[in-house]
């Protein structure tokens, strides 16, 4: 029986999945089976919060000052978020197999703490994990980072 092997790549706006089988000939070919794009790893910040700081002024009588509120880290929070989101995907597709080995590749920012976060199952099975965005790179070309 071949060796199934699943390469993932994502970075925090984008997430990758494919399928890798071998052609007669030997080479390596890519079959997308999950992907998405998300919302909160593009764009800034003050465009995905409803209110802008100091939009409203404070109606307690006693000023007439902008009210900022507490200082909250969103951007980390959210970061977070996107993290574990990833993993938890990455767990899922490799339980869903079949799936012998796999390869992942994010970011240097990013990496580390994805792969800190995948369960120990997929973790036994991660083959190779590199610190290169390769999300945007064309299916083609990505197998020739792994091998």
């Amino acid at each position: 029986m071949s060796k199934s092997t699943i390469v993932i790549t994502a970075d925090l706006g984008h997430f990758r999945a494919y399928r890798v089988s071998r052609t007669p000939l030997g080479s390596a070919k890519l079959s997308l089976i999950e992907g998405y794009d998300s919302l909160e790893g593009h764009g800034k910040l003050g465009d995905k919060l409803s209110d802008q700081a100091g939009r409203f002024s404070r109606k307690d009588g006693l000023s007439k000052s902008k009210g900022y509120g507490e200082p909250h880290n969103i951007e980390l929070e959210m970061e977070k978020r996107m993290i574990k989101l990833i993993a938890r995907d990455i767990d899922t597709i490799i339980a869903k197999g079949p799936c012998d080995a796999w390869y992942f590749a994010a970011p240097a920012e990013i990496n580390g703490r994805i792969v800190e976060q995948i369960g120990r199952d997929a973790k036994s099975r991660l083959d190779k994990s590199i610190t290169v965005n390769l999300t945007g790179t064309k299916k083609s070309d990505i197998m020739g980072y792994f091998e």
